[in-house]
C-alpha cells in the first residue's frame, strides 16, 4: 500500500510545480501527516523535494517519468517488439530477470522472453562488477536489463559486454549525435571521464543452451546529492548536450541497438566488430595499468582480439588477457 502511495505522489510531483499537503492528502486519501511521511521516504530515495508554507510540496527540478506505453511506442516505431517492464523501486534491475530465469508459464514454458527488458526509476541495491555498489538516484538515470538466451552455450558470450558497449556507443550517436569512448571490458566514457557501465551475469552450461542478463546503468542527470557519494571521475550524457533527453526514447534507442548488435554478434561473432571497437577504444596504443588483486601489470594497450581478450603488449610480447577480476586504468 505504501509504495502505491509513493507511486501516485511521485506522479502529482513530477510536473515540478507546487502541490498542498492538503490537495495530495485529499487526491491519495491520506492525512497530510501520512503525505509528510511518503515525502521523507522520497527523500531518502535521493529525490530533492522541499516545501514552503501555504504553498506546500514541489519537486526542485520536473521528472521525466519512464512509461512502459513509451517505451514500446518508439520500440515498435523501429521495428522492435521487445517485452518492457517498468519499476519504480526494485533491488536490481539484473536482480529481477536473474530470478525469472527459473520461472515457467502452465505450459512449461520459461516466462522471459528473447529481448525481454525490465527498467526501473530506482533501484535498491545496484550493482556494478566485482560487487560494487551502483548508486541509483530515483529517475535521475537509465537502470536497464536485458535478457538474452545464448543457443550456442557460454561459449556465445564471449564479447558480450563489449558489443553491448557499441551498442550503447551506437544509440548515443543516433539519438544526440555524441561520440564516446569505449573502455575494456565493460565502461563507458566520455572526454576521458566515466559516462556508463556494463554488467554480465550468466546462467548455465558451456556448451548448451544458456541465459545471460546484460545490465546496464547510465548517468544521464546527476543530482548533487548522489554526486558526493561516487569514489572515481564521472559525467553525466545531459551535460553534454543543450536538448532536453527523453528518457523514453533514450531506452527505446539503447534497446533497439542493442538487439542489433546482438543478432549480429550471434550471426558473426565479434570479429565483426572488432575495428569499430577499436575507433572508440580510450586507450588504444596507450600505456595502461591492468590490476588483478594486488598485482599491477604495465603495459601497451594493442586493442582487443576476435574473442574480446585485451591485447596488452609487455616488453614487446603482446598477452591477451580474457577478463575477470581484473581492472584497466591510465598508466600514471
Amino acid at each position: 500500500m505504501a509504495k502505491l502511495i509513493q507511486e501516485e505522489l511521485l506522479r502529482a510531483l513530477a510536473c515540478g510545480e507546487f502541490i498542498s499537503g492538503q490537495l495530495l492528502g485529499e487526491v491519495l486519501n491520506v492525512s497530510r501527516t501520512a503525505v509528510s511521511k511518503h515525502v521523507k521516504v522520497l527523500i531518502e530515495l535521493g529525490l530533492d523535494i522541499y516545501s514552503v508554507t501555504g504553498k506546500g510540496y514541489k519537486l526542485a527540478e520536473p521528472l521525466n517519468l519512464l512509461s512502459q506505453a513509451k517505451v514500446v511506442h518508439y520500440l515498435t516505431e523501429m521495428n522492435k517488439n521487445n517485452k518492457v517492464e517498468v519499476h519504480t523501486i526494485i533491488d536490481s534491475t539484473n536482480s529481477y530477470l536473474m530470478r525469472n530465469l527459473t520461472s515457467h508459464n502452465t505450459d512449461g514454458n520459461q516466462i522471459l522472453q528473447q529481448g525481454q527488458v525490465c527498467l526501473a526509476e530506482y533501484q535498491s541495491d545496484g550493482r556494478g562488477r566485482r560487487g560494487r555498489k551502483w548508486q541509483s538516484p530515483f529517475g535521475s538515470h537509465l537502470y536497464l536489463s536485458l535478457y538474452w538466451r545464448l543457443d550456442q552455450g557460454l561459449s556465445g558470450a564471449m564479447g558480450l559486454s563489449l558489443v553491448t558497449a557499441l551498442a550503447i556507443s551506437d544509440a548515443i550517436r543516433k539519438l544526440l549525435g555524441i561520440n564516446v569512448e569505449l573502455k575494456w571490458p565493460n565502461d563507458i566514457y566520455i572526454g576521458g571521464v566515466k559516462l556508463a557501465g556494463i554488467l554480465i551475469e550468466l546462467e548455465g552450461q558451456v556448451t548448451g543452451p544458456s541465459d545471460s542478463v546484460i545490465g546496464v546503468g547510465l548517468n544521464l542527470k546527476m543530482p548533487v546529492k548522489s554526486a558526493n557519494l561516487i569514489d572515481q571521475p564521472w559525467t553525466d550524457l545531459q551535460s553534454h548536450t543543450p536538448d532536453q533527453i527523453d528518457r523514453n526514447q533514450l531506452c527505446a534507442v539503447i534497446i533497439t541497438c542493442l538487439m542489433d548488435r546482438l543478432k549480429l554478434h550471434q550471426e558473426k561473432g565479434l570479429a565483426a566488430m572488432v575495428d569499430e571497437w577499436h575507433e572508440h577504444d580510450v586507450y588504444l596504443n596507450k600505456r595502461v595499468r591492468l590490476i588483478t588483486g594486488d598485482r599491477i601489470k604495465e603495459g601497451i594497450c594493442r586493442g582487443i582480439n576476435n574473442q574480446g581478450a585485451l591485447l596488452l603488449e609487455v616488453d614487446g610480447t603482446i598477452q591477451p588477457i580474457y577478463g575477470g577480476e581484473v581492472s584497466l586504468r591510465a598508466a600514471s
